[in-house]
């Protein structure tokens, strides 16, 4: 939905990995049906966010819609206008003219949505969710693989 800078969008067609996690992730709006804008993780915008909210603790929702993806990007940085920002951008036509830096982990091929507890994920799902905790300094206590309510993993 909406507009604007989005560095880590994929915007990248029919049948490039945007619009596989849009159809995968059903990432439609509720009423108009429109698709939503897609991307890899955005660490730096979240880092922002959570520390403006004062968040204690991240719920990863959707993990499953990542599985038999072959590697996973996370944006860490922003780079633009010759220089490198690891903070969020307080200015939109700053980050507009900027391109993500990404770190790359391996996927995971498992179908995820039995899981029920952490370590009925797969290690390289492990290790993603570890990262971000890891990357926004916040433990990850909620990690949904699926819609229904039992498919929600509490971290203890």
């Amino acid at each position: 939905m909406g507009r604007g800078p989005f560095p880590t969008e994929l915007d990248d067609g029919p049948s490039g990995i945007g619009e596989r996690i849009r159809k995968v992730g059903r990432e439609y709006g509720t009423v108009t049906g429109r698709p939503r804008r897609c991307g890899w993780f955005d660490a730096v915008a979240a880092r922002h966010t959570a520390a403006l909210g004062d968040v204690d603790e991240l719920a990863v929702m959707l993990l499953d819609v990542l599985s038999g993806l072959d590697e996973l990007r996370i944006g860490i940085a922003y780079e633009g206008h010759g220089q490198r920002f690891d903070t969020f951008p307080a200015d939109a036509f700053l980050l507009d003219g900027c391109r993500p830096v990404y770190e790359t982990l391996p996927g995971w091929r498992e179908d995820i949505s039995r899981a029920r507890k952490l370590t009925d994920l797969p290690a390289a799902a492990r290790r993603y969710v570890d990262r971000l905790g890891a990357l926004l300094e916040r433990p990850v206590s909620i990690i949904s693989v699926g819609p229904d309510r039992e498919q929600t993993i509490r971290v203890s």
